[in-house]
């Protein structure tokens, strides 16, 4: 079993309060985000969807490689994004998107067994699973090929 934390300090009320993410690993230190790096376009602090969106990515793509692995490819290249959408519904919001983009390159696999590869990780990574209630979760499988 693993068990991972972070931690979130805030400071003030509403639109005008600040806050500090850290994670127990130092990537994130006090991190800022608030109102404005959330709903404007500042960019000088992160936001929740920002980084649900990253550990998705992350999951999936270590989802992706080792199956890939499993099966007996060798992964030479994975990239994937993750944009998350954030909407109104009601009073409060919603995540109600996420779009997974995967490029990846791995020499000796056919496209019919790529796709269901990476379909498999997109169903079965731990970050999915647990983002199940997410309305629409949508893949984009790209093969590079020499």
């Amino acid at each position: 079993m693993s068990e991972k934390k972070a931690s979130v300090h805030w400071v003030g009320a509403g639109k005008a309060g600040q806050g500090q993410v850290s994670t127990e690993t130092g990537s994130l230190q006090q991190y800022p985000y608030g109102f404005a790096s959330r709903f404007a376009d500042d960019r000088k602090g992160t936001n929740p969807e920002e980084i649900l969106g990253a550990a998705h990515a992350a999951c999936f793509t270590m989802a992706f490689s080792f199956a890939a692995d499993k099966a007996g490819f060798a992964t030479e290249m994975v990239d994937t994004t993750a944009s998350v959408r954030l909407t109104q519904d009601g009073d409060g919001f919603v995540i109600d998107r996420i779009a997974l983009n995967l490029t990846a390159k791995v020499p000796g696999i056919d496209e019919e067994t790529f796709q269901k590869m990476a379909a498999d990780a997109k169903a079965n990574c731990p970050l999915s699973k647990a983002l199940a209630a997410v309305p629409e979760v949508t893949l984009t499988a790209k093969l590079v090929t020499d």
